[in-house]
């Protein structure tokens, strides 16, 4: 099974669907997995499960906007890997 680390700029719409279902009311203190990466950076992310993979989504505040924001029923623009362009100029 992979273990991927993503920002929230890198989320396709399946994840972050997963991630809303998971946390609907949004995540709290005690959902959030501290670790240090490889640069020795502390990074805080949210953990998110499919069949293949087991997703570390770094936390942030866009993070917190997007799931508050998603609505599985709206089109979402999409780049050219798949990942949901939340702005325009990114």
């Amino acid at each position: 099974m992979q273990r991927l680390i993503v920002d929230y700029k890198k989320l396709t719409p399946e994840v972050l669907e997963l991630l809303t279902e998971k946390f609907p009311d949004g995540y709290g203190d005690r959902d959030i997995i501290v670790f240090d990466n490889h640069k020795n950076e502390t990074i805080e992310a949210v953990e998110v499960k499919t069949k293949d993979a087991i997703y570390l989504v770094k936390v942030s505040s866009k993070l917190h906007y997007t799931m508050t924001n998603f609505d599985s029923n709206d089109d979402l623009l999409l780049n050219d890997a798949g990942h949901i362009v939340f702005d325009e100029e990114e």
